[in-house]
């Protein structure tokens, strides 16, 4: 029996313990000795876990409260990695790196306790790792250097450093001979999306003793680099506008466009680890090929031909290969985020590991590639088999921007999403101007008007959806987080197309992030707004907490007392400034947490009262949630 019920008061399977239980979604996975891992976030532990699968039982092999992360660049990535049967993993409480034996052992730290020194990218190296290690030699939050080193496996705690000399340093490989090291540096004020440079160095005993620049500059990203069976290098590059795979020497030649296309082969370097290709024994390649979604190929550099192997996918990022079998992470609209063996030679794709248990997916909602007057954005309906609303009527909508800003929505099984849709509200996921997917022309729309293109694009997918009757649009909303946080503040200052916003760890003040953030995004708003202190007027223009007498709708804060990224003061100067002029707000802090919500708790709360504030604001009551208070 299907019941009529307004938008935003569908009675749904989906609460937000559940989403928060059961959401888990593997960020990294790899072969040990005969058998596949993977690690995975536990909310109710605030931690992420080694698990593998026994006699198709899950089963946890590093228990608490060890916690596999890196905090390098802040957002880490590449936290662990194995050597045959042996694994090594950063722990992310003490920062050090540990050897781990299996199910039953004790982890044996590889690296001294040393206070501010982190590791992350680890790459396997014969019997050591490499890895990134960050150092932090002052108070500051700049105040870091970076090299690459080599741990070996034994214990010993003989840590080399193999080669420094640049800001940032990223995606080590060695050569199948040992005698060369290909890797990725930059500098500020460039972020690894604006330029790179790929270089290679000479190895002996261990250490680079020169190095030449083969790709890349001030105004190329250059990414992945990976040798090849016959000794050349792949590498992906966007010189073309795209970021694309190409092939070269590395004793120095013009680069070869393997699959030259208006299409992203790459992404932004925001984690350590993440692989957008893989390179086969028999010289063909596993790539992922981006325009809004993703199409998964089998490329034959012989003859240039390529097998499409499945489409409509996001995220996709190829973690392992082992005897014709690859493991890659991702998500589709009717697939979470999910661990899958790809047998090559078949073309065959089995699940090892669903993102999302015992979640309902009949409940969520399918998506929809919209393009509003050249801006991209993924539409989600509302959908509940067991509800429909009143017939004439429209949903409100809530607009998603995401965080970075240089991200992509992508089209994905999101619980977050799925937990309104089966509600009866709307999601738009909006891929404004400096998204990536769309290649660089696109991702540099943003650059120098970041507050402006970003909140523009919004408010034109926004209007878009009330224009072609999907939505209310005296019901639209407008939710993010981190830098979607700055552009939801800015829309709701600026415009009055959005009856209420939230933001999550949101930027209200450019120049409190610009002086105050940590080293890796501390050059990033010279691109984005311009360099600081000589464009002060145009931080102080752009920030919303300059234009609060500009702001009517409601706002919902949600911030991490631990978050280094945009700090807790921002929050609260926000909420001052709307308490101040008497617009109904919430401001809710959540100790231990930091920039991105982890813990049960954290999950839980924010979602509930988002859902509460949005029954308030926009008018309607959501059965069987807590009702969040608003002050003014």
């Amino acid at each position: 029996m299907v019941t009529t019920a307004p938008y935003g008061e569908w009675r749904s399977p989906l609460t937000a313990e559940s989403v928060a239980a059961g959401s888990h979604a593997p960020d990294s996975a790899r072969f040990v000795g005969d058998e596949v891992w993977w690690a995975e976030p536990v909310a109710a532990e605030r931690r992420i876990a080694l698990l593998r699968s026994v006699d198709d039982r899950v089963e946890t092999v590093l228990p608490a409260p060890w916690n596999v992360r890196s905090s390098v660049h802040e957002y880490g990535g590449g936290a662990w990695t194995a050597i045959g049967s042996t694994v090594v993993f950063a722990h992310f409480v003490d920062g050090r790196l540990y050897r781990f034996d299996g199910a039953g052992a004790e982890p044996v730290p590889l690296t001294p306790e040393a206070p501010g020194v982190a590791f992350g990218g680890l790459v396997p190296a014969g019997e050591s790792v490499l890895a990134v290690r960050e150092v932090h030699t002052g108070d500051g939050p700049q105040d870091v250097e970076r090299d690459l080193v080599l741990v070996p496996l034994d214990g010993s705690g003989a840590i080399t450093s193999i080669v420094a000399g640049s800001r940032f340093l990223a995606q080590p490989r060695i050569s199948p001979d040992g005698d060369r090291l290909a890797w990725i540096a930059w500098d500020h004020p460039n972020m690894p999306w604006d330029g790179t440079e790929l270089r290679v160095g000479d190895l002996v005993d261990g250490r680079v003793i020169s190095w030449r620049t083969l790709l890349g500059g001030p105004a190329e990203s250059v990414l992945q680099p990976e040798w090849l069976p016959d000794g050349r290098l792949a590498v992906l590059s966007d010189r073309s506008g795209w970021w694309n795979l190409y092939r070269l020497d590395p004793a120095g030649a013009e680069p070869e466009a393997l699959l030259a296309a208006e299409r992203e082969t790459g992404g932004p370097l925001w984690v350590l680890g993440t692989r957008w290709y893989l390179p086969l024994p028999d010289g063909r390649i596993l790539l992922t090929s981006t325009y809004g979604s993703e199409q998964q190929l089998l490329l034959d550099p012989a003859d240039g031909s390529t097998a499409v192997l499945r489409t409509d996918r996001s995220g996709t990022s190829w973690e392992d290969l082992r005897d014709g079998r690859a493991l890659l992470i991702d998500q589709a609209a009717t697939d979470p985020v999910s661990l899958w063996s790809l047998e090559v030679g078949a073309g065959r794709f089995e699940l090892l590991r669903s993102g999302i248990d015992d979640l309902p997916l009949e409940v969520f909602p399918e998506a929809e590639l919209l393009d509003v007057d050249g801006v991209h954005a993924v539409v989600y309906r509302p959908r509940n088999p067991a509800f429909t609303a009143p017939e004439g009527t429209l949903p409100p909508f809530v607009a998603f921007v995401h965080g970075g800003p240089t991200a992509q929505a992508g089209v994905r099984t999101n619980p977050a999403f799925a937990y309104y849709t089966s509600r009866g509200i709307g999601v738009v996921d909006v891929d404004y101007g400096g998204s990536t997917g769309y290649g660089r022309a696109y991702r540099e729309r943003l650059n120098g008007r970041w507050g402006v293109v970003d909140v523009e694009d919004v408010v034109t997918v926004a209007r878009g959806l009330a224009v072609r009757g999907i939505a209310d649009g005296a019901r639209l909303a407008i939710e993010g987080g981190s830098a979607g946080g700055w552009t939801v503040l800015a829309a709701l200052t600026t415009r009055d197309v959005f009856a209420a916003g939230v933001s999550r760890y949101g930027i209200a003040d450019g120049i409190t992030l610009v002086t105050d953030t940590h080293d890796f995004e501390s050059r990033y708003t010279d691109g984005l707004i311009g360099p600081y202190p000589e464009a002060e007027a145009v931080y102080r223009e752009r920030s919303a907490i300059n234009h609060v007498e500009g702001l009517s709708a409601p706002v919902l804060l949600l911030q991490g007392l631990d978050d280094k990224v945009v700090p807790p003061a921002q929050s609260r100067r926000f909420r001052d400034a709307l308490a101040a002029r008497g617009i109904p707000h919430a401001l809710i802090e959540y100790p231990g947490e930091g920039h991105g919500f982890r813990g049960r708790e954290a999950l839980v709360s924010s979602r509930q009262a988002a859902l509460s504030f949005y029954g308030q604001v926009l008018g309607f009551t959501p059965p069987d949630v807590p009702v969040l208070l608003l002050e003014r």
